[in-house]
């Protein structure tokens, strides 16, 4: 077994400095579980799936070419959940000659409409994307509207004709009902609402839809076909617990298959939100992660446990911010931390809406936003590729790399982050290494023409790696900055919707095919500037490349 000895590092300013012991030695965990496939996949805002999906006469083809290089790296499309808060506003109208009609009330939000109808054109956006699994969000809040029952079982009976047991996820009845009785936008119970009323209407109302799915959809109600995530709870520290549902019987009929949580680290308008005091920020990512890995362990653990809707910031980000390189290397952070063996995470789900600030993609053009790949897109790249590295097998067994630095030396647990890839034989196959130091490369980081005239710093990585038969290819997550918005690349490629329409293009600017050589000792040297990151691949070291385009 090929084990990894030892993290150093320095800063490369300072070159006179001696290296700095770091990190310990490291082996793979005895029997680690594996996080389920799809490891990187997505939530689409209710009332944004049909931009995102298209419909049969005009399906979007952006977007599924950005699922597809997923797939070439991970092996399976991502999962798509469909939901978000305008499920709990749709009510299902037959009659309606369009996909989705929504109002915006911008007393309530500017970002998606609050009074919303579906109609049957609606559910043609599930036939877009080939061999990707969705789960379909049923409305739990009502919106106030006396329509709702009614609409529940009717939306029933179309939506499991229309998606069928081949693009069946599971299903999912309310988003976020633990803040039914405090939301932004407007709550829907009442403040004497609880832990016992929300499992008495959950179960009255899963019990209905299976009725209506045994009438309309038999086939959809073996244990492989028939199952929800749930609870869906925005956090696990809000008005309704999620310890409390489960003991009051949530899950009495035994139909919840994925414990389903969300999660955000911290709100677009909470006060003093930076860049590098809270997306590039490791040790704050890792608490908010661990808080799940907690619930995780006292809730049911046999059961899987999703991240069914995440991403940086609640209120769909912020501009300079959620939109930004920074962002990237956020969700790179954040995906390989809830992978790891310690954290236990089965699978993430980025969450995204049209016009969102931290989505991975516009799959649009509007009047606010140019369709186009955005920066968190890349990131998501980046995590599939080194959770899997590209041949479509099976997740690795992910471990965190603890920096241990000395009195002499700058590291900081905040900044400086790798992990460490073990494939199912026990061998050390990829190495993650992140430097979060924030860098700028515009005056201030406002995007604006004039760049920053600070230099921007690098830093000498040592890994002791032990005896290799091969050298490591370099593979970069690399953009001008964290404050960038273009040019990101990942390995020298480019997704952007101009070039060809979210396919991988490898561009010529960017240099590609560097490897490192296991030296004496079984050391290994990368540099890596501030604000990017690498994967040491040792598994691929040979092949020259891991796409496999599927068009």
């Amino acid at each position: 077994m090929r084990s990894l000895a030892m993290l150093v590092a320095q800063a490369s300013l300072s070159m006179a400095k001696p290296l700095a012991n770091l990190a310990g030695s490291l082996t793979k965990p005895i029997n680690a579980s594996q996080p389920l496939d799809g490891f990187i996949s997505y939530s689409i805002e209710f009332s944004s799936f049909p931009d995102f999906a298209g419909n049969l006469s005009h399906p979007n083809e952006f977007s599924n070419n950005l699922l597809n290089n997923l797939a070439s790296l991970a092996g399976t499309k991502p999962y798509i959940r469909v939901g978000g808060n305008t499920q709990d506003y749709a009510i299902y109208n037959p009659d309606l000659a369009v996909a989705l009609n929504g109002t915006y009330n911008l007393s309530r939000s500017a970002d998606y409409p609050t009074t919303i109808e579906i109609g049957p054109s609606y559910f043609e956006s599930y036939h877009t994307w080939p061999d990707v699994k969705f789960s379909h969000g049923f409305n739990l809040g009502g919106n106030h509207d006396d329509r709702q029952w009614e609409s529940l079982l009717e939306t029933a009976a179309v939506a499991c004709k229309a998606i069928g047991k081949d693009r069946l996820y599971w299903w999912e009845y309310g988003n976020e009902p633990d803040l039914f009785t405090t939301s932004n936008q407007g709550p829907v119970r009442s403040p004497e609402y609880n832990e016992s009323d929300y499992v008495t209407e959950w179960l009255n109302g899963t019990r209905a839809i299976r009725d209506v799915i045994e009438s309309n959809c038999p086939d959809l109600l073996s244990h492989d076909t028939y199952g929800y995530l749930a609870p869906s709870f925005a956090g696990i520290n809000n008005h309704l617990k999620s310890s409390v549902t489960w003991a009051d019987g949530l899950d009495k009929d035994e139909s919840i298959k994925l414990f389903s949580s969300h999660n955000y680290i911290s709100s677009s308008d909470t006060p003093g939100v930076t860049l590098q005091g809270t997306l590039m920020n490791h040790t704050r990512t890792s608490l908010s992660i661990a808080s799940h890995t907690a619930e995780k362990a006292a809730l049911h653990p046999s059961t899987p446990y999703i991240l069914g809707e995440t991403n940086s910031l609640s209120k769909q980000g912020r501009p300079g911010l959620s939109n930004s390189f920074g962002a990237a290397l956020w969700a790179l952070d954040f995906a390989v931390q809830c992978a790891t063996t310690a954290a236990g995470i089965d699978r993430v789900h980025f969450h995204m809406g049209t016009d969102y600030r931290y989505a991975s993609w516009q799959p649009v053009d509007t009047n606010k936003t140019a369709r186009g790949t955005k920066p968190p897109y890349y990131g998501n790249i980046a995590a599939a590729m080194f959770l899997v590295g590209g041949s479509a097998g099976t997740t690795a067994t992910v471990v965190p790399v603890s920096f241990e630095a000395d009195d002499d030396d700058d590291a900081s647990g905040e900044t400086d982050v790798a992990y460490a890839a073990y494939d199912t034989a026990g061998a050390l196959t990829r190495i993650l290494v992140l430097n979060l130091r924030a860098y700028n490369y515009t005056l201030n980081g406002t995007g604006g023409p004039e760049l920053d005239p600070a230099p921007r710093s690098v830093r000498t990585y040592r890994l002791i790696v032990g005896d290799q038969n091969v050298d490591a290819v370099v593979r970069r997550l690399h953009a001008n900055g964290s404050d960038a918005v273009t040019g990101i690349t990942w390995d020298g490629w480019s997704y952007n919707y101009e070039l060809d329409r979210g396919r991988p293009v490898r561009l010529d600017n960017v240099t590609v095919g560097e490897t490192v050589a296991v030296i004496s000792g079984g050391e290994v040297l990368v540099d890596v500037p501030d604000s990017e990151a690498v994967v040491l691949d040792f598994g691929d070291a040979g092949r020259g490349g891991v796409w496999r385009r599927t068009d």
